[in-house]
């Protein structure tokens, strides 16, 4: 029997300079997509909450940047105690805030952020310099990472505590101060993110948190010449809007992404079945290494088919996040959920078949609730061939060859994640290295990565710049090479 918690009733401020601010502005009220219900509120800001963040996260940068590397781990290891301590409470609030299950994924979400600091723990300890030889013997060559100075975070919606440390972890590894504008409709668990850095100690302006619309404080924020970094999470379209504002300064964006994954004539199908159903379900499909685009070879279309659509009704069950049978939660929102319905109605228009699913459940409380679905006979015309969906859906698009795969991965505006399932492990890792995405899994689901990897999209492509995750995002953006020569005299 489901038995949900206590309901959060939230009020966010903003934090300034070490200050807990109430804005005088107006308030937009925090809706669970599980019923409706109001979560709390926060703050629409304004340019001027932007400015004023800004100003008091480079008021604070040098004197963080100063700091000793151990002196940041030592805060970092006082984040992972509050984290650690307050993970139930934070998870409850991402699984009414975001719809995701709470035991399955709300909880690892919060072992997630953890992870994160645990990492920036390691990268900053190994934050080396070098000694360089040099053509005059009276001279010493010294090259070292120092802070780039302040950082401009904007958070996705998907994973509203992972990905806020994924990039505030790094950053402050690396010497630098933030300012964190979380996405709009899940602002609440952002904002008990922020309260667990300022209970772990960390100095006031070091980390600085405002609310409101992208449009208006990240239009602001990253246009502002004082954030020497921009760091974005969120779709193509608004990223390259980003990338504008940011111009020359130091940019890491993680963008869109339609997760191929590509079954081989000689896979093993009941892996691949399950590998796709995991890439597809996984926060109902709101992540964007999902399985947007499945590619069967042909001569197993019929039996793949058969066989996902058999796992998937033994495995997916649609429900309320805290129904420990729940395996797939709702919609976070309803351009999502809007969007997701759009596809489908058009792959169907142009000759899909829905095998399952296909339409929203009214059965529950709100009308994003979307089933996992099955489409067969996908072909290239179709939406949900080339944009990214964003939700539990599983088109199958038949492919002729190994060849025909590796040329609609080249094709793809899309170069994040891919898989391939094969049972010859040479051929798999020959796809890989042939394959123009970022991340290439062999028999592995698109979505499965590691915390200490580079994860991020390739050259050329719409799906972003730089790397995140491990030791990378803090040498290649959050810190930059000095150089200093010292002549010793005769």
């Amino acid at each position: 029997m489901n038995t949900r918690p206590d309901r959060p009733d939230l009020h966010a401020r903003i934090l300034v300079g070490g200050e807990w601010i109430s804005v005088d502005a107006s308030r937009r009220e925090a809706v669970s997509p599980i019923d409706r219900q109001t979560l709390g509120s926060f703050p629409l800001c304004g340019r001027t909450e932007a400015t004023r963040a800004l100003e008091a996260a480079r008021s604070a940068a040098r004197g963080w940047g100063e700091t000793t590397v151990f002196e940041r781990i030592a805060l970092f290891e006082r984040v992972i105690e509050v984290l650690a301590a307050r993970r139930d409470e934070i998870a409850t609030l991402i699984a009414f805030e975001q719809g995701k299950p709470f035991a399955s994924e709300a909880l690892e979400e919060v072992d997630e952020a953890i992870g994160h600091f645990g990492e920036a723990i390691s990268g900053a300890r190994g934050l080396e310099g070098r000694l360089i030889p040099s053509a005059v013997r009276s001279c010493r060559n010294y090259v070292y990472r120092v802070p780039r100075g302040v950082v401009v975070a904007i958070q996705p919606w998907n994973y509203p505590l992972g990905m806020a440390a994924q990039h505030v972890a790094p950053a402050l590894a690396g010497g630098n101060s933030v300012v964190v504008l979380p996405a709009p409709s899940t602002t609440l668990s952002a904002y008990l993110f922020i309260q667990c850095l300022v209970e772990a100690g960390v100095p006031a302006g070091v980390v600085n948190f405002v609310t409101g619309d992208g449009a208006v404080v990240g239009d602001a924020l990253t246009r502002d010449e004082r954030a020497d970094v921009v760091v974005f999470t969120g779709s193509t379209a608004t990223g390259g809007a980003v990338a504008a504002n940011a111009q020359n300064r130091a940019q890491l964006l993680e963008l869109g992404g339609n997760g191929p994954m590509v079954i081989l004539d000689d896979a093993d199908l009941d892996k691949a079945a399950e590998g796709v159903m995991v890439g597809a379900v996984l926060n109902a499909g709101q992540a964007c290494t999902a399985a947007e685009s499945v590619l069967v070879h042909a001569d197993v279309y019929d039996d793949f088919a058969e066989r996902l659509t058999k796992v998937v009704t033994e495995s997916v069950v649609l429900g309320d996040p805290f129904d420990p049978s729940t395996t797939m939660g709702p919609l976070q929102n309803a351009p999502t959920a809007a969007k997701v319905e759009e596809h489908v109605a058009d792959a169907v228009a142009k000759g899909a078949t829905v095998v399952l699913g296909g339409a929203r459940d009214a059965n529950f409380p709100t009308d994003l609730y979307w089933p996992a679905t099955i489409l067969t006979g996908v072909t290239g015309e179709m939406l949900i061939s080339n944009v990214e969906t964003f939700g539990p859906v599983m088109p199958l698009r038949k492919i002729q060859s190994e060849q025909e795969a590796i040329d609609l991965i080249d094709q793809s505006d899309y170069g994040l994640a891919s898989a391939v399932y094969t049972r010859d492990l040479a051929r798999g890792l020959r796809f890989a290295e042939r394959a123009s995405t970022g991340m290439v899994n062999v028999n592995l689901p698109s979505v499965w990565t590691e915390l200490h990897l580079p994860f991020g999209g390739c050259s050329g492509k719409g799906s972003g710049r730089g790397r995140v995750q491990g030791h990378y995002p803090l040498e290649s953006v959050f810190t930059e090479l000095k150089t200093v020569i010292v002549d010793l005299g005769e």
